[in-house]
C-alpha cells in the first residue's frame, strides 16, 4: 500500500516500511441498499485487512515512522482495534509495544489478538479518553513511540483508502459515509480524497469531484453533535465509545468543506444495520462499523437521500472482532441452532424441502 502511493506520502525509496499487505480491501456493490434507496451504494470492508481492520492502514505508516525516528517501543490507547493492529504492527518492526485500555470495555476478540501478539497490555480504570491522556504523557516524558491517530503518519497512511474508492469507481462519491468515533478517520478520508482532486507534481488531478462526507456517532457517544465531551460515552458500538475525540476539529472540518453531516444513530438503528448487512449484503462486520449504514438507512427513512446518487459506505472492521451481536435476534434473544435426528428425512423436513 505504501509504495503504491509512495508519491503521495512522506516516504522515501530508502524508507523501511513496515508492513503487513494492508490495503488494496474489496469495494462491494450492495445490491439490496441500492433496491431500497434507489442509489449506487458500495461498501468498502476494510475489515479485509491483515488484523481485522482500517486500523492498519494507518498503523502501517505509524510503525515505520516509529522504525524511522529510531524508536524501541510504542504505545497507544485503544477501544480494541488500535490495539490489535499497534501490537501486530510492533512484532512486525520488531519494536515492544504498550497497549492502553479501557478496563471491561473490549470485546474479547481485539484483546486476545493484542495479548496474542506480546502487547504488553494495561487496562485502565476509565475510559478511552482517559486511556489517550495517559498514553500521551508516557509519550511525552518516556522513551516511547504514540501510535494512537493523533500521530499525523496515522492520518496518512489511512487516506490510502479514498486514493482506493476513486482508483475503483473513477471517481470520487456523492456520498461517503462512516462511523465516527476518535474521528481520524473521517480526517483521513476527506484528505485523500481533497489530495486525489488536485494536481500531484507534474500530475494532472485524479477525481473531478470529491464527496459529501456523512459521518455517525453513536447516540450514547455522540460529543461532536452535541458540541461538547460526552464524560461517560455508552454505546454497544465499542470502537467509537468516545467521549472527547481527538480529531474532532478537524471531522468538524471535514464535514463542513465538504457539505456533509456529522449525526447521531441510536444503538437499535446500528444493529438494524449490523444485521442487515450480514443477512442482506453478506458483509459481516462488527456493531460500530454498521453506524454508516445505519445512518444511510435514517437519513433515506427521512426522505434526506435523493436517488441516483453514488454512495460509499466505509464498513471499519471484521464481524469476528465482536462475534457474540452475531448471536443475538433483533429483540435481544439469542439464536439457538435447530436439533435434527440423525437421518436425511429429519434434515429436509426442517428445511423444507419435502415433496
Amino acid at each position: 500500500m505504501i509504495r503504491e502511493y509512495a508519491d503521495r506520502l512522506p516516504v522515501t525509496a530508502q524508507t523501511r516500511v513496515i508492513s503487513l499487505g494492508e490495503g488494496g480491501t474489496p469495494l462491494v456493490r450492495a445490491e439490496k441498499l441500492a433496491e431500497l434507496t434507489g442509489c449506487e451504494v458500495w461498501i468498502k470492508v476494510e475489515g479485509m485487512n491483515p488484523t481485522g481492520s482500517f486500523k492498519d492502514r494507518g498503523m502501517t505508516m505509524a510503525m515505520t515512522a516509529a522504525v524511522a525516528a529510531g524508536a524501541q517501543a510504542v504505545v497507544c490507547a485503544s477501544t480494541g482495534n488500535t490495539s490489535a493492529s499497534a501490537a501486530a504492527y510492533a512484532t512486525a518492526a520488531g519494536l515492544s509495544c504498550a497497549v492502553l485500555v479501557p478496563e471491561g470495555k473490549i470485546s474479547m476478540g481485539k484483546l486476545s489478538q493484542a495479548l496474542a501478539h506480546g502487547a504488553r497490555l494495561l487496562q485502565v480504570d476509565g475510559n478511552f479518553d482517559n486511556c489517550l491522556e495517559l498514553a500521551r504523557k508516557l509519550a511525552e516524558a518516556y522513551p516511547v513511540f504514540l501510535v494512537n491517530s493523533v500521530n499525523p503518519a496515522r492520518i496518512e497512511g489511512q487516506k490510502t483508502a479514498a486514493f482506493e474508492v476513486v482508483d475503483v469507481l473513477g471517481d470520487a462519491p456523492d456520498i461517503h459515509a462512516l462511523p465516527v468515533g476518535n474521528a481520524g478517520n473521517i480526517t483521513a478520508y476527506w484528505k485523500g480524497y481533497r489530495e486525489y482532486a488536485e494536481p500531484s507534481g507534474n500530475a494532472p488531478a485524479v477525481s473531478a469531484r470529491r464527496p459529501r462526507m456523512w459521518g455517525f456517532q453513536a447516540a450514547g457517544a455522540a460529543p461532536i453533535v452535541a458540541g461538547h465531551p460526552v464524560t461517560e460515552p455508552d454505546t454497544i458500538a465499542t470502537a467509537i465509545r468516545i467521549g472527547n475525540p481527538a480529531s474532532w476539529e478537524q471531522a468538524e472540518a471535514a464535514r463542513d468543506e465538504s457539505g456533509g453531516v456529522i449525526e447521531a444513530v441510536a444503538d437499535d438503528q446500528i444493529l438494524e444495520a449490523h444485521r442487515w448487512l450480514s443477512a442482506r449484503e453478506g458483509v459481516f462486520v462488527e456493531p460500530a462499523s454498521a453506524a454508516g449504514a445505519a445512518g444511510i438507512f435514517k437519513k433515506f427513512r427521512a426522505g434526506e437521500l435523493q436517488p441516483g446518487q453514488r454512495i460509499v459506505i466505509t464498513v471499519t472492521g471484521h464481524g469476528l472482532k465482536d462475534p457474540d451481536w452475531g448471536l443475538q435476534n433483533l429483540d435481544g434473544t439469542p439464536m439457538q441452532p435447530e436439533k435434527v435426528d440423525f437421518d436425511v428425512v429429519s434434515a429436509a423436513r426442517a428445511l423444507g424441502l419435502e415433496g
